[in-house]
């Protein structure tokens, strides 16, 4: 039978990855691995116009963990916006409230990214009015309200780093002040009396707080009602959000519906959890997150250093691959015709090398293997040193996670200790290796009480120490 040429640029990629997958499974190091990240680089910019409407609602589809209300309201949408001639409106919303933000964040932008590369329009809205009032979503307390600065600062640091994933320059954006600054009152009040209360004192977030004898201000309660008249200053047509936004979400396809307007279909994406696997999701505060303003080395290694199973999700969320090469890739890990390394080890670079380039990726590669193929950690290069005199007060989980930066932090340094991960190692010139498992209490010992305790001289008469938390190393001396 006569193979039928491909008939889009992104069916001649599947093509072209299906084939290395099947013909060059080892994707540890070498040319099948190099091919594979070639090609997902060149989907991140991959123009996607040309796919048929139902194509395009397949590849939304497939990154999307609920729809509202439902796949096949988006495949007509699609459809009729083809058939028009005219670009859908995709609405993507932040409220400014860090500078610094973690790979969840890239989550929905690069499902954002594929609607703006299958030629619709993308609105952005700077929530520079709801940033001051805090989304309640999740908290089980209330949430520091923003300055004007604050909201322009953490805006710059967040359109910086999440700018590798989405290109902000083909965006539209908009500040939500534009409209809700000058928001007649009998207006807003209009929208309100359409709302029973009763919908919102139904969230489980809400009774959290309450119960536990909390507070909850009135401008929490209305917070989703705000957002919702977002969508229907823009019109939008589709929504793109966290699943932990979806109650605000479904606030504004109601307020939409109230206004006349067509209720936006709603695309929520998942919440990535933490790279520790302890089921959280990924977040600052657990210290088991990716920083997207950090450096190559250290998103490769804390990328290879997240539990195995997290794979299939993080495959899915934060790369380009299509559902087809997902299911061959693990279906392969499970038959062991592709060994798990391999598919962590392609993972990590396609993040990595989408954040800092290919080149970045490939010397950050090079460097963890140099460093994790070493028999001895003094044979391993580029290993942090720290001064165990000078830090001798400061406790072992904070210097892992504070001053060297290594691992996320305190959290995730007591929890490699309880399994069985965190170690002092003690390295002689003979050759030889003494290693000491430690407890999560060690992780809040001070380091000189540590080494008093685990006879080890830092420069001592040759021999060197070196403490191990999970993956990460770090010499005294």
């Amino acid at each position: 039978m006569p193979h039928t040429p491909p008939s889009t640029t992104l069916d001649a990629s599947a093509d072209a990855l299906l084939t290395v997958l099947r013909t060059q499974p080892d994707l540890r190091e070498g040319p099948a691995l190099d091919a594979v990240l070639r090609l997902l680089a060149e989907r991140r910019t991959m123009d996607l116009t040309d796919l048929a409407p139902a194509r395009q609602a397949e590849l939304v589809h497939a990154r999307a963990v609920r729809l509202l209300p439902g796949a096949g309201r988006l495949a007509e949408l699609l459809e009729s916006a083809r058939a028009a001639n005219r670009p859908l409106t995709v609405k993507f919303g932040i409220d400014p409230t860090a500078a610094d933000v973690h790979l969840g964040h890239a989550v929905p932008m690069i499902l954002a990214s594929r609607f703006q590369r299958m030629g619709h329009r993308v609105v952005f809205i700077v929530g520079d009015v709801t940033a001051r009032i805090g989304d309640p979503s999740g908290r089980s307390a209330d949430r520091p309200a923003l300055t004007e600065e604050d909201v322009r600062r953490n805006l710059a640091g967040y359109r910086r780093q999440v700018a590798p994933f989405f290109d902000f320059d083909r965006a539209d954006f908009r500040f939500n002040s534009e409209w809700l600054a000058t928001l007649p009152l009998p207006e807003f009040l209009g929208v309100l009396q359409r709302l029973p209360v009763s919908a919102a004192l139904q969230r489980e977030d809400f009774r959290t707080r309450l119960a536990a004898g909390g507070g909850l201000t009135l401008a929490e309660l209305v917070y989703s009602v705000v957002m919702a008249l977002d969508s229907v200053e823009v019109a939008a047509d589709v929504e793109l959000g966290g699943l932990d936004q979806l109650l605000n979400l479904q606030m504004c396809r109601r307020v939409m519906e109230n206004a006349g307007q067509e209720p936006e279909v709603v695309v929520a994406t998942g919440l990535i959890e933490g790279t520790d696997g302890s089921g959280a999701k990924m977040s600052k505060s657990q210290g088991n997150y990716v920083a997207l303003g950090a450096g190559p080395d250290d998103v490769f290694g804390r990328l290879m250093s997240a539990a195995d199973r997290l794979l299939p999700d993080y495959l899915r969320a934060l790369t380009e691959l299509l559902e087809p090469e997902v299911e061959l890739l693990l279906a392969a890990v499970a038959d062991r015709t592709v060994h798990p390394l391999g598919v962590k080890t392609l993972l990590a670079s396609d993040v990595t090398a989408t954040i800092h380039g290919l080149d970045a990726a490939a010397a950050a590669r090079a460097g963890f293997r140099a460093r994790f193929s070493a028999r001895r950690f003094s044979e391993a290069p580029g290993l942090p040193v720290v001064d165990a005199a000078e830090h001798a007060t400061t406790t072992v989980g904070e210097l892992l996670a504070r001053v060297v930066g290594v691992v996320a932090g305190l959290k995730q340094v007591r929890r490699v200790a309880e399994a069985g991960g965190l170690r002092l190692v003690v390295e002689d010139a003979a050759g030889g290796q003494r290693v000491t498992t430690l407890t999560s209490a060690d992780a809040d010992r001070s380091v000189g009480a540590l080494l008093t305790a685990h006879p080890a001289a830092p420069g001592g008469t040759g021999s060197r120490v070196f403490l191990r938390c999970g993956r990460s190393v770090v010499e005294l001396t």
